[in-house]
């Protein structure tokens, strides 16, 4: 099984998280940022997991991006590099495999990025797979919640289950 495990991460939250389930998929899994996971990297991909953090209760707009780059209550400046999921699930490559979402977050958040993120994959071709994750931050810039790694990785090991 080619599975993917795609990713944008601001503060390395939604990086740990994507690592961990790509753990919990097996070592044939690939944890690739957006920037990472060009055509050839996902084609033919049997699942792809996408998860992206929640910005203004939804998946993060380029607006959105270029703001929190002057944020200066940040304790570390925003890994900007990369492309934003927006982005790269506007130009991703059609597919017939399974697909799943994830997001990191604070736990009040009244909104998510999931939904954005299902959705999109399903338009490519790649058909949901299990219900979508949320993982949580302790602040704004996280770091993540006690035990956030273990149930990504654990989710991870359902997934793989799941695809069998």
């Amino acid at each position: 099984m080619k599975a993917v495990v795609v990713y944008e991460s601001l503060w390395g939250n939604t990086a740990a998280i994507a690592d961990a389930i790509a753990e919990g998929i097996g070592p044939e899994a690939k944890a690739l940022s957006t920037t990472e996971a060009s055509d050839e990297a996902v084609a033919g991909a049997d699942l792809i997991v996408a998860g992206a953090p929640v910005l203004g209760f939804r998946l993060p707009t380029e607006k959105m991006r270029e703001s929190i780059g002057i944020d200066d209550k940040a304790p570390t400046m925003p890994d900007l590099s990369g492309r934003s999921m927006r982005s790269w699930l506007d130009t991703m490559p059609g597919g017939q495999g399974r697909s799943a979402a994830f997001e990191t977050r604070i736990w009040w958040s009244p909104g998510g990025a999931t939904g954005a993120i299902t959705d999109r994959l399903q338009l490519a071709g790649f058909k949901p797979l299990a219900k979508a994750h949320r993982f949580v931050v302790k602040g704004k810039y996280g770091p993540l919640r006690d035990g956030e790694i273990d149930r990504a990785r654990a989710w991870g090991h359902e997934l793989a289950e799941a695809m069998k």
